[in-house]
């Protein structure tokens, strides 16, 4: 799938903000949905975009499984990954309240990697944080905990809730240090080409301001005109939508 990724390579140029102000444009949901709330960050804020479609799984580790292994739920998971579009993000719902023990360490970051994962998020925490840096595997909790307590997968491919949002199986994911959020399957092919007309619209305001001596005049217009181009790439954008 060379389209496929090179859309994802083209949606990684760009920070998860500008993509969230891009997709605000389509109006197609309210501004206030569609991303992960302060609960998830990156373990790794120093790292690049993370682009990748959501392989879902819920999570325990308080009591052991009833039957199998700890892992249980690996192989389901990988095996899974060459149904997705593209790589895939691994999205983890802890369902154990409190976090009992860590959902990842490197061996499990080290296996999704080798075959293809993009990253993973999980509304629970990580462990082995130097290690899964080492390897380069983006990685967004919501803490460390040491140990991996008894930790095992219920359900694969199902809806999940991780940092207030549902994700749904196969849902494109944009994350970086600033978060995580969902981009619209429908229009993700449009978002890379107007997230460069949105930073040259925004270019207006950062470049007068970094000019000698601003006044407050020019700044007001070179708002005005930066938001005259925003609004003319939104009704763009809607049209085509």
């Amino acid at each position: 799938m060379p389209e496929q990724t090179s859309l994802l390579a083209d949606l990684a140029k760009y920070d998860t903000p500008t993509v969230c102000n891009v997709v605000e444009l389509y109006d197609i949901r309210p501004r206030s949905d569609g991303y992960m709330d302060g609960s998830i960050t990156a373990c790794f804020p120093e790292m690049p975009p993370m682009v990748g479609y959501a392989l879902t799984s819920t999570f325990r580790s308080y009591a052991p499984p009833r039957g199998g292994d700890v892992y249980a739920g690996l192989q389901e998971q990988v095996e899974a990954f060459g149904e997705l579009p593209g790589p895939p993000v691994v999205v983890f719902q802890d369902l154990d309240d409190l976090c009992a023990a860590a959902t990842f360490g490197e061996v499990m970051c080290t296996t999704y990697q080798a075959f293809g994962a993009a990253g993973l998020i999980t509304s629970g925490t990580g462990r082995d944080l130097d290690q899964v840096r080492d390897i380069g595997f983006p990685a967004f909790t919501n803490g460390t905990i040491c140990a991996h307590g008894y930790c095992h997968m219920l359900s694969v491919n199902v809806p999940v809730t991780v940092g207030g949002i549902c994700i749904y199986p196969g849902d494109l994911l944009h994350g970086d240090c600033n978060g995580v959020t969902t981009i619209p399957n429908e229009v993700a092919s449009e978002i890379p080409q107007a997230c460069q007309e949105l930073m040259e619209a925004e270019a207006i305001v950062l470049n007068y301001l970094k000019q000698p001596d601003p006044t407050v005049a020019g700044m007001v217009e070179a708002r005005d005109a930066c938001a005259e181009q925003i609004a003319k790439l939104g009704e763009r954008l809607r049209r085509k939508s």
